[in-house]
C-alpha cells in the first residue's frame, strides 16, 4: 500500500523573461538600417492539474525547489527568443494550494479536468527595436527580462466525499464501508484499525451513487492533538452528511452516551461549519446485544434529541439499506454549497493566479515610501520593483531612461514628501542610490524618448 501523504511544502520558481537584444541591422546597401533588436522569450510557467490516478501527494518532495526554464534572449533582425518551457504538475483532485507568505488560498482543485497557474513566468525584455524616438535613433539598450514568479506553497490534500463516517476508535467505521462498498480498509479489534483515510463509491441503484469516507477514529482532546484522528478531520470538512456511528454494545467499555457528546465536542472545537453537517446515527453492533431493551432504549434517546437513528450491524447486514437510502435522501435535500467548505463554482476567498503581465496591482503610480530600521527609504510596488528588474543598471542609456520614469511617475516627488535629504539612502527593490535634491524637470523631448 503506497504511503499516505496529504500535507506537503514546496517551493516554485517560475522562469525569467530572456533579454531583449541590443543589435543593428547591418547589410549591404543599407547604410542606416537602425536598431533590430528582437524581444526575450517569456519564462516557463508552473500549473498544476488534477489527475484521478493519483489519491496521495507522495510525488512531492518536502521541501523540494521546483524551477522552470528561462526565456531565451532577443537576437538580431527582430527575432523574439524561445520562451521557456512550462511545466505541469499533476495532484489529486481535492488538493487545496495555499501561498505561505501571503496566507492566501491561490487554487482549490476540486473539479477534473481542471487547470490552474501556481507561479507565472516573467515576461521578456523589449529589444532596442521598441526604444527609438524622434531624439534618440539609434538606442544602445534594451530590457532585461522580468524575473519569474517565487512562491513558497503548501499542498494540502482533502478527500473529496460525499458522506463521512464518524465516531470513537473500533466502534465499526470500517466495516460499514466495506459493507456497502467495493472498498477494502483495513479491519481488526483494536484501537485505531484504521491509520489513513479510506473512501468507497456506495452504490444507491443502478444509476445513483454517492462516496463516503472513514477516517481515523477520534478521541477526546482530538481537536487539541491527541490520538491520530484529528489530522484527518480536514477530510471529512468537504462532506454533506455524517454518519455517526455509537458502538451500543457495550464491548468497548465506554459509556455511548458520552462518547456521542465528546465526538460533538471535538468536532466544534475543530470547525462550527462541519459540527453543524447534518448527521445520521448508527447504532452498531446491535447483532451482539442480549439485553433485551438495550436498543430501544439507546434509539428513544437520540431520537428525543431530534436525530434520526437507524440501529444496524454490519456482518450481519441488518437495516444497512434503509440507512443508504437515508442518507443518499438527506445529500439530495442538501446542496454542495452547505458543506463545511463550498465546492459548487469558485470556493470563497480563493484567489485565481494570472500572469504577471495581466494583475490588478500593474500600475506603477501605486507605490509607498517608508523608512525602515537603518533608516533607508525603501520605495516599494510591484509594477515599480519590475521596471527595476528589467532596466540593466551596467547601461548608462537605460539608467537614464530609468531615472526620467521615476521622475515622470512622481517617486522623486513622494521621496521629497517623505522627508528625504540630500544623500539619504534610497532603495527600490535591490538598487540603491543617493538621493540628491535637484531633480530637473524632465523636457517634452525626454519624455518622448522615454516612451
Amino acid at each position: 500500500m503506497a504511503t499516505f501523504i496529504d500535507e506537503v511544502e514546496v517551493y516554485f520558481k517560475a522562469g525569467d523573461g530572456g533579454n531583449g537584444a541590443t543589435t543593428f541591422r547591418r547589410e549591404k546597401h543599407v547604410p542606416r538600417g537602425g536598431p533590430d533588436g528582437g524581444d526575450g522569450g517569456r519564462g516557463g510557467s508552473f500549473y498544476v492539474e488534477t489527475s484521478l490516478h493519483l489519491s496521495t501527494l507522495l510525488e512531492f518532495r518536502p521541501g523540494k525547489i521546483y524551477k522552470a526554464d528561462r526565456g531565451g534572449d532577443g537576437l538580431g533582425k527582430k527575432q523574439s527568443g524561445k520562451n521557456g518551457g512550462d511545466l505541469i504538475l499533476k495532484v489529486p483532485v481535492g488538493t487545496q494550494i495555499k501561498d505561505l507568505g501571503t496566507g492566501t488560498v491561490i487554487a482549490d482543485m476540486v473539479r477534473y479536468p481542471q487547470r490552474e497557474t501556481v507561479a507565472a513566468g516573467g515576461r521578456g525584455g523589449r529589444g532596442n527595436q521598441h526604444f527609438v524616438s524622434s531624439i534618440q535613433q539609434a538606442p544602445s539598450f534594451a530590457e532585461k527580462g522580468e524575473p519569474g514568479e517565487e512562491r513558497k506553497v503548501s499542498m494540502e490534500l482533502k478527500l473529496l466525499a460525499d458522506v463521512g463516517l464518524l465516531g470513537f476508535p473500533n466502534v465499526g467505521k470500517s466495516t460499514l464501508l466495506s459493507r456497502v462498498s467495493a472498498a477494502k480498509p483495513k479491519i481488526a479489534d483494536y484501537a485505531f484499525t484504521t491509520l489513513v483515510p479510506n473512501l468507497g463509491v456506495v452504490r444507491v441503484d443502478d444509476n445513483t451513487n454517492f462516496v463516503m469516507a472513514d477516517i481515523p477514529g477520534l478521541i477526546e482532546g482530538a481537536s487539541e492533538g491527541a490520538g491520530i484522528g484529528i489530522r484527518f478531520l480536514k477530510h471529512l470538512e468537504r462532506t454533506r452528511v455524517l454518519i455517526h456511528l455509537v458502538d451500543i454494545s457495550g464491548m468497548t467499555g465506554r459509556d455511548p452516551l458520552e462518547d456521542y457528546r465528546i465526538i460533538n465536542n471535538e468536532l466544534a472545537e475543530w470547525s462550527a461549519e462541519l459540527a453543524a453537517l447534518p448527521q445520521v446515527i448508527a447504532l452498531s453492533r446491535t447483532d451482539i446485544i442480549t439485553e433485551e431493551g438495550v436498543v430501544e432504549r439507546y434509539k428513544t434517546h437520540f431520537e428525543n434529541l431530534g436525530m434520526t437513528v437507524f440501529p444496524i450491524s454490519s456482518v450481519t447486514g441488518d437495516n444497512i439499506t434503509p440507512l443508504i437510502w437515508h442518507v443518499h435522501q438527506k445529500l439530495e435535500e442538501t446542496p454542495r454549497d452547505k458543506s463545511a467548505t463550498a465546492e459548487s463554482g469558485i470556493p470563497s476567498g480563493i484567489v485565481y493566479i494570472t500572469p504577471q503581465a495581466q494583475t490588478s496591482d500593474d500600475d506603477p503610480k501605486k507605490f509607498k515610501v517608508e523608512r525602515d530600521d537603518a533608516n533607508v527609504l525603501v520605495v516599494s510596488g510591484k509594477a515599480l520593483e519590475r521596471i527595476i528588474a528589467m532596466t540593466d543598471m551596467d547601461n548608462e542609456m537605460a539608467v537614464r531612461r530609468l531615472q526620467r520614469r521615476l521622475e515622470r511617475l512622481g517617486v522623486f516627488r513622494k521621496l521629497a514628501a517623505a522627508g528625504a535629504a540630500e544623500g539619504d539612502t534610497v532603495r527600490i527593490r535591490d538598487v540603491e542610490f543617493d538621493y540628491i535634491d535637484d531633480e530637473a524637470p524632465e523636457t517634452a523631448e525626454e519624455a518622448e524618448e522615454m516612451e
